[in-house]
């Protein structure tokens, strides 16, 4: 027998676990007799009824399992939960608001068990339905840390991803503070196969990542694996000593030279506002790495647990 967990984050998710849950099934009697699986619900901290569904859907199925946490920590946390807690041959990862298809998880099965593939991810061809602001600027991003980073990150990449359990040691391994699962993914290689889809609208539920919430995600991925930007606060600087420099001689010939003395405080107070703002974007910078080595060495929980099935 193989063994596959379905690992499932969840926030505030209880008009969608039905649907979710329906759906599944569905996708799961597809599978060959020789599969068994275990579907691992994670509750972050949920505000809702989620984590009565849950139980009711497990009163019904015996292969359904969870955790839930003390509070809201985060997807991120979530997910490590998951991975941590699976004990399947084979682990995916899964949303509950069914934009994430089960009707996938049966080709990305085959190519991982049949195939020379150790991960098989997806990722959307299009964004169709999300806001245009929030597209281009998540364009903007995977082009700027692709940059940054030694290794790439796939734009339009889901969090659901099929994995052997090799892939899953090794991310578990990983136990940074600061998570960013695309970026970990990434990190670890391993050969992947990309499944390409159109992307899905939520089932029921308002989405949890406002445009705020997704710009400090993205911040996240940043820091956590490049530190170019560090490098660029140091040329940034490096390029006004050497500016204020030549403005400095300019200054002097004009003044020896040509007696033109210079004058005017509006210019002069300009330019301190200016070399002010970049000094304080350059500490902004230092400030975001120093805060993450400061939630690192304090080692706290990635997350707590209130409340488990097994």
């Amino acid at each position: 027998m193989e063994k596959i967990s379905i690992i499932v984050p969840c926030f505030n998710e209880d008009k969608a676990l039905p649907l979710f849950y329906e759906e599944l099934i569905k996708n799961i009697k597809k599978f060959p007799e020789n599969v068994d699986f275990e579907i691992l619900f994670i509750n972050d901290g949920s505000k809702d009824n989620t984590l009565n569904v849950i139980k009711e859907l497990k009163s019904k199925d015996d292969r359904i399992q969870y955790i839930s946490f003390s509070r809201n920590f985060g997807k991120e946390a979530a997910i490590f939960a998951g991975l941590e807690n699976a004990s399947g041959d084979y682990v995916t990862l899964m949303d509950a608001d069914l934009q994430d298809p089960p009707s996938l998880l049966l080709e990305m099965y085959n190519y991982v068990s049949k195939e020379n593939y150790d991960a098989v991810g997806t990722k959307r061809v299009n964004r169709k339905g999300e806001p245009i602001v929030r597209s281009f600027f998540s364009k903007i991003f995977y082009r700027l840390i692709n940059k940054m980073t030694a290794f790439e990150m796939v734009d339009g990449a889901r969090d659901f991803v099929f994995m052997k359990r090799n892939v899953l040691d090794a991310i578990i391994s990983l136990k940074e503070y600061n998570r960013y699962s695309k970026g970990l993914f990434s990190f670890v290689g391993f050969n992947v196969k990309w499944i390409e889809y159109k992307n899905i609208p939520r089932v029921a539920g308002k989405t949890k990542w406002s445009f705020w919430k997704l710009t400090q995600y993205a911040l996240e991925g940043i820091t956590a694996f490049s530190t170019a930007p560090l490098i660029l606060s140091s040329i940034i600087g490096l390029i006004f000593c050497v500016v204020s420099f030549l403005l400095i001689i300019a200054i002097i010939f004009k003044t020896l030279i040509l007696g033109d003395p210079t004058s005017g405080w509006p210019s002069m107070v300009c330019i301190i506002f200016m070399v002010s703002g970049i000094q304080l974007f350059s500490l902004g910078i230092i400030g975001q790495y120093l805060s993450k080595t400061y939630l690192e060495v304090k080692q706290r929980p990635i997350y707590i647990v209130k409340e488990k099935s097994k």
